[in-house]
């Protein structure tokens, strides 16, 4: 049986690839999506909200708006290394300077289900992007990640982490 010590680094290897590539495009062409959307047809959605639906609309685009932002940063960083363009090093430094704010850990409440589902479709692409990257960022920094779930199910989360990073669905 093979240590963790074993296991082929992958990460470092994603992000000086093409794998990265995808990534990149991935998170910023959400980032124009949802750009896009907050200033046209989200605009137009939220003005039809309950209260407390409207409430919570403006706080999920907030979260989302800035969750994006960190993540924009962090890829134009890492893509800045992958051209060459600065070392490792000075993107470690410019990276620790972004702080990735947390997910919430439970959505819902008064409203939820009034948000339009375009919002909700948006916010669950941010949360998933957000945790790949904030995933590579700590293994980067050399950080231990939270145990790997262990059973049956061990397999197609691997599976599932696999399509996400090489951009399957």
């Amino acid at each position: 049986m093979k240590s963790p010590s074993d296991a082929v680094a992958l990460t470092p290897r994603l992000l000086t690839s093409g794998g990265f590539d995808l990534l990149y495009r991935e998170g910023m062409t959400l980032i124009e999506e949802v750009a896009a959307y907050l200033d046209g047809e989200g605009r137009g959605e939220s003005k039809g909200l309950s209260r407390d639906a409207a409430f919570l609309y403006a706080t999920e685009s907030m979260r989302l708006t800035t969750r994006l932002m960190q993540l924009a940063s962090w890829l134009l960083l890492q893509r800045a290394v992958n051209e060459g363009e600065i070392s490792p090093e000075q993107a470690r430094s410019e990276k620790s300077k972004v702080k990735f704010s947390a997910l919430p850990s439970d959505r819902g409440g008064p409203g939820w289900d009034d948000i339009p589902e375009t919002m909700k479709a948006y916010i669950a692409k941010g949360d998933r992007l957000f945790e790949r990257v904030v995933k590579f960022d700590r293994i980067e920094r050399g950080e231990d990640l939270p145990p790997e779930p262990e059973g049956e199910n061990a397999l197609s989360a691997q599976m599932d982490r696999l399509k996400a990073a090489f951009g399957g669905r």
